[in-house]
């Protein structure tokens, strides 16, 4: 038997603070996601509320001073305190935070809206909104009803029973985003027996099933692209030789059908091109994915995380902070600890302070981290609209430098996954539209003029040469990669399949039309 031993191991490990994680998760929130969070925050914590504009002209002040006296008195009394500091020590971000309280509570917690403004030059110059009276309004987000109980709203209104809206109250919780019914029914049946308690048998759920499938949109809860596509014909007038002749396809050629073996459809069904070309025409205006039209999904709203501007020749960024209120540390837990400061004796006020100490240090926490948010997305946003300045005085997607998370990184002097979490989620409005911030960063190239070029304007030329073809005969990648050889873009055929790949461009076989 070994005898025990003791090792001594040092080690170098970096751990995140929770001031840091919290600053983290709010920075790749989108302005949407930051309202609610914010929301969560105030109804979390009673330290922490909404600044008022007529609370200006009181005067409270929380000192340092006080501070230490609270936690001297505490410690007496044996409780272990959390030590008091603003600071997040974000090794991503260099931004100095306050460090004492002995600010006025108005100054330090108030969170003003601030605009940037980036000159010709490099430097750039932060304005408070010149009408400090302007109404405050809100920007409009739009509400929906979700897909789900959309159709449940349907079903609830022709149900016959009570095991009938429960069977098909679970077949529609099986439903995928895109409307599909992709789960086997024996395997809903054993789900509604071990978390409904209720029996059943596959012949039920059929019946069910198909009144799920009478509700709109048509095609809703298929169990496959033909079935889906069938029942969206069986709908339409069975009397039109062009729905006819598309039923046929769709229910005993799909495979020629989705491969664009035309000539081979013709033969089959022993018709003219023309003939076939009536029936796709049917079958390409069916909706494969009939939960993207449901009353959720009519629309997709985004709500711009900046707007880019050009005003005399300056372009301007601002932040989008419309619909998130300016916040403070509540002034009735201010006027608690001065209290306490009068009356130190006090027994009650003694025993509380513990839990106001630790929600106002949540608030600070949580407003500092809210500020530096604010700090670096503007920070980031001004770089990125610096490097692309000539996108956004042209709006031609040519002008685009390539342009990397690195490069950016670098120049405001902060982490690659900073940046990352800058641009993920997060839009710009500008004068030629809404564009992702990830849309400004791509790869780049050397052309033959030895110009180094975005992989986006690449991109951009093979999309309008695969828009111009016929296509009767679309052009395939050999072909595609000598037109762009021609204009200066020397690239390989497997570097064109994949800039049509991820333009969600399908192979010249089946862009082929009639």
């Amino acid at each position: 038997m070994s005898g025990l031993k003791l090792n001594l191991d040092l080690k170098l490990q970096q751990k995140l603070s929770p001031q840091q994680i919290q600053f983290i998760k709010l920075l790749q929130l989108n302005t949407l996601d930051l309202e609610k969070r914010v929301e969560e925050e105030l109804l979390d914590n009673p330290a922490m509320e909404e600044s008022l504009e007529d609370d200006d002209d009181v005067d409270v002040k929380f000192g340092e001073d006080d501070a230490k006296g609270i936690e001297n008195e505490l410690a007496h009394e044996g409780d272990e305190l959390v030590e008091q500091k603003v600071e997040i020590e974000n090794q991503l971000d260099d931004e100095p935070v306050a460090e004492s309280v002995d600010e006025s509570v108005d100054d330090l917690y108030d969170l003003s809206n601030y605009d940037y403004e980036m000159a010709d030059g490099d430097d750039f110059q932060l304005y408070e909104e010149s009408d400090p009276n302007e109404e405050r309004k809100e920007m409009p987000i739009a509400s929906a009803t979700s897909f789900h109980d959309y159709l449940t709203e349907q079903f609830e209104a022709i149900v016959t029973s009570e095991k009938e809206e429960v069977i098909g109250l679970q077949i529609i919780g099986s439903l995928d985003d895109d409307g599909y019914l992709r789960r086997e029914l024996p395997a809903i049946s054993n789900d509604l027996a071990f978390t409904q308690n209720v029996e059943t048998n596959i012949n039920e759920l059929e019946a069910v099933l198909k009144k799920i499938q009478s509700l709109d949109p048509a095609g809703i809860a298929a169990r496959s692209l033909q079935e889906c596509l069938l029942l969206q014909l069986k709908r339409k007038d069975n009397k039109d030789l062009n729905v006819k002749l598309a039923t046929t396809i769709i229910e005993k050629y799909i495979d020629d059908f989705t491969k664009k073996h035309y000539d081979r459809l013709c033969k089959s069904l022993k018709i003219e091109e023309p003939e076939l070309k009536r029936a796709i025409e049917v079958i390409i205006h069916l909706n494969p994915k009939p939960g993207d039209i449901s009353v959720a999904d009519k629309s997709n709203y985004i709500i711009p995380d900046f707007t880019v501007t050009n005003e005399g020749n300056k372009l301007l960024v601002m932040l989008n902070n419309r619909n998130v209120p300016p916040l403070r540390v509540s002034r009735s837990y201010i006027d608690t600890i001065k209290s306490y400061e009068k009356n130190p004796n006090n027994k009650q006020l003694k025993d509380s302070m513990q839990y106001i100490k630790q929600k106002i240090d949540g608030a600070r926490w949580f407003i500092e981290s809210i500020k530096q948010r604010h700090n670096t997305l503007m920070l980031t946003m001004n770089a990125i609209v610096e490097y692309q300045r000539e996108f956004f005085f042209e709006g031609d997607e040519r002008s685009l430098k390539p342009m990397i998370l690195k490069d950016i990184a670098q120049k405001v002097s902060l982490d690659i996954s900073t940046i990352s979490r800058v641009a993920s989620s997060k839009y710009v409005d500008t004068e030629f539209g809404i564009f992702p911030l990830k849309f400004f960063f791509s790869e780049g190239m050397t052309n033959e003029d030895g110009e180094e070029v975005s992989n986006k304007e690449i991109k951009k030329i093979l999309t309008e040469c695969i828009a111009a073809e016929d296509k009767r005969k679309p052009l395939p990648d050999e072909i595609l990669m000598d037109i762009l050889k021609k204009k200066g873009y020397g690239i390989a055929r497997r570097t064109v399949a994949k800039y049509r790949e991820q333009l969600n461009i399908p192979v010249a076989r089946l862009r082929r039309e009639l």
